[in-house]
């Protein structure tokens, strides 16, 4: 049975949901893949846990201060690396510092944070490319929505056209209570956070700026462009007035923050602001925190994929569908569960 050793990079909420989802697949993953997955690291920015033998949950409290940065992740011996830290796209930081040395290093790495996609996609992406590591992040381009996936596998081989997707849950929430509730944008806001999923500053959100960077990773990763921020057109829901809610319902149609890509003449050119929509188009009917993408391609067509999953569990759990990709490349013959012992 061939050993995986795992750490994960920022231990906030998506990171210890991330190892206490993992420590509970460790059967799973001994099934299906033959493989024995141990998680041997984790840290935060200060903080951090080191066990060659790996980690169990009950140990996961109890993190030492000192113990953190790229330097202690290496010394761990982990082979695969979930960066789970906090995202600035302005910087990369902090998680750039943990991917770097991670793909220089040849180790496969899954990403959750957008920012280090966003600042120095192209760097990574060619760190992976000559050191032959994977470099995978679902978790950083909508999650539980598919998006990436969608392009690499259920449509390969076409022609992306166009991409319109409704990539960031908070405003797709605080746009859906203000149309449905009759709420003004600071209501509604508010009732958000007392929610517990709109961030105390909501900016990157309310701003554009997370669907902004989701849809560079897309258009980027997915589709192989190399567009930067400078690149898009970016407008928020902040200045949303209940005038402009009244108008828009007397028209019949429904707002939503959009991030977009179109193939113009071979290149991609993209942005992201508020479209509205007829109540018999699908994106009218994403409620509350859901999301949403549409894919139109040369061949197959038109595809749409609506859904969202609770927090921070969903993030996790799509870091970890990245994981089980790669113990599937990874290890040549996974092995099947039988009907009985399914």
């Amino acid at each position: 049975m061939r050993i995986f050793r795992i750490a994960i990079a920022g231990f906030g909420g998506v990171g210890r949901a991330t190892a206490n989802l993992l420590l509970s697949r460790r059967g799973r993953y001994r099934q299906v893949y033959g493989a024995d997955v141990r998680l041997v690291a984790v840290c935060g920015s200060r903080s951090g846990l080191a066990d060659a033998g790996g980690l169990e949950a009950d140990r996961l409290s109890a993190l030492t201060t000192g113990l953190s940065g790229a330097d202690f992740v290496e010394a761990s011996g982990a082979d695969i690396l979930i960066e789970a830290g906090p995202s600035d796209f302005r910087t990369g930081g902090p998680g750039l510092a943990y991917i770097r040395s991670a793909l220089s290093a040849g180790h496969d790495t899954i990403v959750i944070s957008k920012g280090a996609l966003v600042h120095s996609g192209k760097q990574l992406r060619e760190l992976a490319q000559g050191s032959g590591a994977m470099l995978k992040l679902s978790g950083a381009a909508a999650a539980a929505l598919p998006t990436i996936d969608l392009i690499e596998h259920s449509l390969k081989g076409c022609e992306v056209l166009e991409i319109e997707g409704i990539l960031n849950a908070t405003t797709n929430y605080l746009l859906d209570a203000m149309t449905t509730k009759g709420l003004g944008f600071d209501a509604a806001l508010h009732e958000a956070q007392q929610g517990g999923f709109a961030e105390a500053d909501p900016s990157n959100d309310t701003e554009g700026w997370d669907t902004a960077s989701k849809l560079l990773i897309i258009a980027n990763f997915g589709l192989g462009a190399d567009l930067t921020m400078v690149d898009l057109s970016v407008e928020g829901i902040q200045s949303v007035t209940g005038e402009r809610i009244r108008t828009w319902r007397a028209e019949g149609v429904v707002p939503k923050l959009v991030g977009s890509l179109a193939r113009v003449e071979g290149t991609f050119r993209g942005g992201v602001g508020i479209r509205t929509y007829p109540l018999t188009d699908p994106f009218a009917n994403v409620r509350g925190k859901n999301k949403a993408i549409r894919i139109t391609t040369d061949v197959m067509g038109e595809t749409l994929a609506i859904g969202s999953g609770a927090e921070p569990l969903a993030t996790a759990a799509a870091a970890l569908k990245d994981l089980e990709h790669i113990l599937a490349a990874r290890i040549t013959a996974p092995i099947q569960i039988s009907e009985r012992s399914s």
